[in-house]
């Protein structure tokens, strides 16, 4: 590790020298890019100082210790002051591990976010709004962008899926553990007995693809328009201004609808169409790099279920890191936060524990 420090210490020194370089002073787009390399290793570069300040204090500390002459008294202090550095040390050095870790390619990106009624009928669908409208107040609160892409409606009101994007500063490493089966326990409107049910609703938090990631050839795009349904619907069936298009090497279909423009709801359909094949493909590496090291890549995945909410008891359980809050009502408004960075301490610390077992060597066969 204190090799890998060194050589990032060296790279960004070299950074900062090249921002002063009056050779790019004629080449903006290269300075910034740069100078986003740069500010990216900042956090870890700050860490680094920070324990190399922790381990000459330990010295200091250790060198009152080792010195006959020292007095009781400092002797105390000095010991005291030992035991707090090298918790202090230990702790840092752990959050240089995770900092260390290779970044997710996609942290950076804007989402696509798909919420789909599961089993329960009516009940779920009215649960899938619920759920629409906590992470739409969950990116309210971070001051993300979210936007409808599609929809479609319940008899009853609810959702029987809802397509949004939401963009906004890493958006998806904070959402990317979203993806699952949640799970709600409460007595439905429409149940006059008082029992209680449980319901399902299926939520995919995928990273957006643009159209460098994903090239669409036209060949295989089959494009049709077709009359809307649902609310608003009357305008716009007369016209034909709703899209499907189906991927024919996939056999993927996106419809949207929402839109009275055919344009706008095909260019909506694409965005979903790509961010769907990139999942794919992501997906697919994974997959092929966990069955080579013998471990779960990705975890959470979406056939599992994550979450339990419990409306008669007030409570949240997250079941991949066994948290339970019972402050239901705060999170259905949106207060996620705490469950998020649990989640990603969780994950961090999945992923060391596979990076250590990665690097240990193979046990000699007998």
């Amino acid at each position: 590790m204190w090799r890998e420090l060194e050589n990032v210490e060296e790279k960004y020194r070299r950074l900062t020298l090249s921002l002063s370089d009056p050779a790019l002073v004629s080449n903006p787009q290269k300075i910034k890019e740069i100078a986003k390399e740069r500010a990216e290793l900042e956090p870890l570069i700050r860490k680094y100082e920070e324990l190399k300040r922790v381990r000459k204090q330990i010295r200091d500390s250790e060198g009152l210790l080792a010195a006959k002459d020292t007095e009781a008294e400092i002797r105390s202090l000095a010991e005291t002051e030992l035991a707090e550095l090298r918790t202090r040390e230990k702790k840092v050095e752990d959050e240089l591990k995770i900092l260390l870790l290779p970044k997710d390619p996609h942290d950076e990106r804007n989402v696509i976010l798909e919420i789909r009624a599961g089993a329960g009928g009516d009940e779920s669908s009215l649960f899938a709004q619920d759920l629409f409208r906590m992470y739409s107040r969950y990116a309210e609160s971070r001051g993300w962008q979210l936007e409808v892409l599609g929809t479609s409606l319940s008899p009853i009101g609810g959702f029987k899926e809802i397509i949004a994007g939401i963009r906004g500063k890493n958006v998806y490493s904070s959402l990317k553990h979203e993806s699952g089966v949640h799970r709600v326990q409460r007595v439905p409107r429409t149940e006059a007995s008082g029992r209680i049910h449980t319901s399902t609703v299926t939520v995919a938090v995928l990273p957006e693809a643009d159209e460098v990631d994903v090239k669409l050839d036209p060949k295989d795009l089959r494009i049709e328009a077709f009359g809307a349904s649902g609310p608003g619907g009357q305008n716009v069936n007369r016209n034909y201004t709703a899209i499907r298009v189906t991927h024919l090497p996939s056999g993927l279909v996106v419809s949207c609808q929402d839109e009275k423009s055919q344009h706008r709801n095909k260019e909506k359909a694409l965005r979903i169409l790509r961010s769907r094949l990139m999942d794919i493909a992501t997906r697919e590496r994974d997959e092929k790099i966990a069955r080579s090291r013998k471990s779960q890549v990705g975890t959470g995945e979406r056939s599992e279920k994550i979450r339990t909410y419990n409306f008669p008891q007030s409570r949240v359980t997250d079941h991949r890191i066994n948290l339970t809050t019972h402050n239901l009502q705060a999170v259905m408004d949106g207060e996620l936060g705490e469950i998020i960075d649990r989640l990603t301490l969780h994950f961090q610390a999945q992923r060391l524990k596979e990076q250590a077992e990665e690097k240990e060597p193979a046990a000699n066969p007998r």
